[in-house]
């Protein structure tokens, strides 16, 4: 009885241990310390706690050492630094991160997305909400072949913003819509998120990709829809110009060349994928030569524009492999504290019918993603959930060909829970993207009223992938099985 007690004891203390982890650490973020020194404090503080705060010397104490104790010290990690940073580094997966930010950031030098904005502005005009409905297809469209978030909403900020104001539209619809479309690169395919995730789940890229496909035309098709009925019942917010140019063929020729370099773009990348011609990581090549060339072939391409662009390149791919390093650590700290176990125990004993479970999950990610940007919550939650999906066992079609068409289906449904994370305050980053782009008049609070109806498009696209997993695992099983 008496070592029943002290286990109980152990649980409460390890219980306590990894909660005082995520709270030092939201706390930190709340101090305005960067999210890798908050990490790798938050390691540091919690093995010198391990070491030397439960000491062994006290009886009591001495028996958490045995259960309780981290079993790692500062003298572990001075040799062991070079796992944290040479795991990291020689991940194979991780090789299409910088190729596919490279893509993204090429594009937007190109000046595609201008040529486009131009011609569509033409082919739409005398529609209501004309301009917004542009401004969403050129939003779907970078998605497909950028994937990089804060530069897609910069640029339909500088592109869309000027024009919706002059053309007399609300500023909540006129914001919301640039915000909205500008997060679907997190989602469609090639998306960043998806390659970090197919390496903290180890599940194939290729999977995530194809599964992530419908999801993520299934958002802009209820873009799509939203502002279209939203033309109709309110013309007011979204007035059709009175100087509008008549649609004839030219401006449908125009359209069709502006639009058929980006989507070569994509078929180049995702159909390369799609039929077993390269792999992801060979593909996001093909993305990087891709996008250079389009840009030599408008003439944007210098070398101060080269430089410019690798240099970005370099930044954000060296800050992402920062977070992941940091990650790592943290993640190996909390597990020696049996964090892991924890969390299982304690979202498995939640509910009993695995769906809810996941959806408890979900909301749990939700919640988070209010606080944290979507990079801290893959990389930090998703390994903890992992094995909680495992043992749920979800019948889940796979078609004989996905892998763990289970943990494809909760990823892709992460995925889409997290794109809210750009959207809703106080982190939305998408929302301070556009703000630092927007005329005086435009306030966040104009930006929050208009992120509303998106962010509950997103649900709805949500529960839609909930309810039929199939959206994220027939066209990977068609892809592989041919």
């Amino acid at each position: 009885m008496e070592i029943l007690s002290y286990m109980g004891t152990i649980m409460d203390l390890n219980q306590w241990m990894v909660l005082a982890m995520f709270l030092t650490f939201i706390i930190m973020l709340f101090r305005g310390i960067p999210v890798v020194y908050a990490l790798v404090g938050v390691s540091l503080i919690f093995v010198l706690v391990g070491e030397f705060v439960l000491d062994p010397s006290r009886k009591i104490i001495g028996e958490y050492i045995e259960f309780s104790k981290t079993g790692i010290t500062y003298q572990k990690l001075a040799v062991s630094g070079g796992r944290f940073f040479g795991g990291t580094i020689k991940n194979p997966v991780l090789v299409a991160l910088p190729m596919f930010i490279y893509m993204g950031l090429m594009l937007d030098q190109s000046g595609v997305a201008q040529k486009m904005m131009k011609s569509m502005q033409v082919l739409f005009g005398a529609l209501k909400g004309g301009l917004a409905l542009s401004v969403m297809l050129i939003g779907i469209i970078l998605a497909a072949s950028t994937g990089v978030i804060g530069a897609s909403v910069v640029l339909l900020g500088v592109m869309g913003i000027p024009a919706m104001m002059e053309q007399g539209y609300a500023k909540p619809i006129a914001t919301g819509t640039i915000a909205a479309s500008g997060t679907l690169g997190i989602l469609i395919p090639p998306s960043i998120m998806l390659v970090i995730m197919s390496d903290q789940l180890a599940i194939s890229l290729g999977d995530l990709f194809m599964g992530a496909l419908f999801p993520g035309l299934l958002l802009g098709a209820l873009y799509i829809l939203f502002i279209v009925a939203y033309g109709l019942i309110s013309p007011k917010s979204m007035p059709v110009p009175a100087d509008h140019e008549p649609v004839n063929m030219k401006a449908i020729i125009d359209v069709l060349k502006s639009v058929v370099p980006p989507m070569g773009l994509i078929l180049l990348v995702l159909g390369s994928i799609f039929f077993g011609l390269a792999t992801p990581t060979e593909a996001s090549g093909l993305g990087a030569l891709g996008a250079t060339l389009l840009a030599l072939a408008a003439k944007n391409l210098d070398f101060k524009v080269f430089k410019d662009v690798m240099r970005q390149t370099l930044n954000t791919a060296g800050y992402i492999v920062g977070i992941f390093i940091a990650a790592n650590f943290f993640a190996l700290i909390l597990r020696r504290y049996g964090g892991d176990e924890i969390i299982e125990h304690l979202v498995l004993g939640s509910f009993d019918n695995p769906y809810l479970v996941i959806a408890f999950i979900l909301f749990i990610i939700f919640l988070l993603g209010f606080l944290l940007d979507w990079i801290e919550i893959t990389l930090i939650i998703m390994p903890l959930m992992l094995p909680v999906v495992l043992g749920l066992n979800i019948p889940v079609e796979g078609y004989g060909i996905v892998d763990d068409p289970s943990v494809v289906w909760f990823a892709i449904l992460v995925a889409v829970t997290l794109q809210t994370s750009f959207l809703t305050p106080p982190v939305g980053f998408a929302l301070f993207y556009l703000k630092g782009v927007c005329p005086p008049g435009v306030t966040l609070l104009h930006i929050y009223k208009g992120v509303i109806p998106f962010v509950l498009l997103q649900i709805i696209g949500l529960l839609i992938v909930f309810f039929y997993p199939e959206l994220t695992t027939w066209l990977p099983a068609v892809a592989y099985g041919n």
